[in-house]
């Protein structure tokens, strides 16, 4: 996706090393969406009254199965230990095999993952498989050793058995109970400081990555993206590589969770778009 116009730099532009991207990949059942809920409770996103289980899963389908389907997105605001105030971007990736593609589709616009282990369970196949494809789009992983408080947990032979198994250092691994919310602060810490800031070119023209797209009853077609260069505003002239079609943007936001509209998304950025796009590619 590019941008047939001019570059523009704005005054109250998301500082890049203040962004985080990063999706958490992990076995089914070991805890994914529990986390990620603790993730969106700890950062003020969802107030722990309106927290549905599994609030990320916002497919009828999905809770019913229990496994995350769509790619779905929510910016955080959080405020680390060092005093600095960062944006969070919680890629959701879905954790089933079935859905390889929209879990690459995640990862590529991320610089980073949250490995979700089972302290009792250890690695699983499937942990493997969005491992290495993580490891494929050169994400930075941070280890997380859940479900630590089950009489059952055996973090030391587990953090062995990720570093003989997957081969990645796990002696920072961060021990969690996501179900009774031990230490998730210690994650956002990981999040902050061992995963890398996005990169690109604020004054280069508009590149855009398409990571998700579906039609709203209201909006129309809603399209996911991550910017990679320059800036995308309300009004611009937008051109979709693969169509080879050109649409002015009506609106554009992030979700917080809820859809909330902004003047611009910069380099690093995730959010969304809706232009007069009549049907989802």
């Amino acid at each position: 996706m590019t941008h047939q116009g001019e570059p523009g730099a704005d005054a109250d532009t998301v500082r890049q090393s203040d962004i985080r991207n990063f999706s958490v990949i992990a076995h089914i059942d070991h805890g994914k969406s529990t986390l990620s809920d603790r993730i969106l409770e700890l950062t003020g996103a969802v107030s722990a009254r309106a927290m549905r289980a599994q609030y990320l899963d916002s497919m009828d389908l999905e809770r019913e199965r229990g496994i995350t389907i769509k790619a779905q997105t929510v910016r955080l605001d959080y405020k680390a230990k060092d005093g600095k105030d960062y944006i969070l971007n919680l890629m959701d990736t879905p954790g089933h095999v079935d859905f390889a593609y929209e879990v690459s589709r995640s990862l590529a616009a991320c610089e980073g993952s949250l490995l979700v282990v089972d302290a009792s369970q250890g690695v699983e196949a499937q942990t493997l498989a969005n491992v290495y494809q993580a490891l494929d789009a050169n994400h930075e992983i941070v280890t997380v050793l859940n479900k630590i408080d089950l009489p059952a947990a055996e973090p030391e032979r587990i953090k062995q058995q990720i570093e003989d198994v997957i081969g990645l250092d796990a002696s920072e691994a961060v021990p969690i109970s996501a179900k009774t919310g031990l230490n998730i602060e210690g994650v956002l810490e990981a999040i902050v400081q061992k995963l890398p800031a996005p990169k690109g070119d604020l004054e280069a023209p508009l590149k855009a990555m398409l990571v998700d797209s579906w039609y709203d009853a209201y909006l129309g077609v809603v399209v996911l993206v991550r910017i990679i260069d320059g800036v995308l505003k309300k009004g611009m002239t937008i051109r979709m590589m693969r169509a080879n079609a050109s649409y002015g943007v009506d609106r554009v936001g992030v979700f917080k969770p809820k859809m909330t509209e902004v003047k611009e998304l910069g380099p690093g950025e995730v959010g969304f778009f809706t232009a007069s796009i009549k049907e989802v590619a």
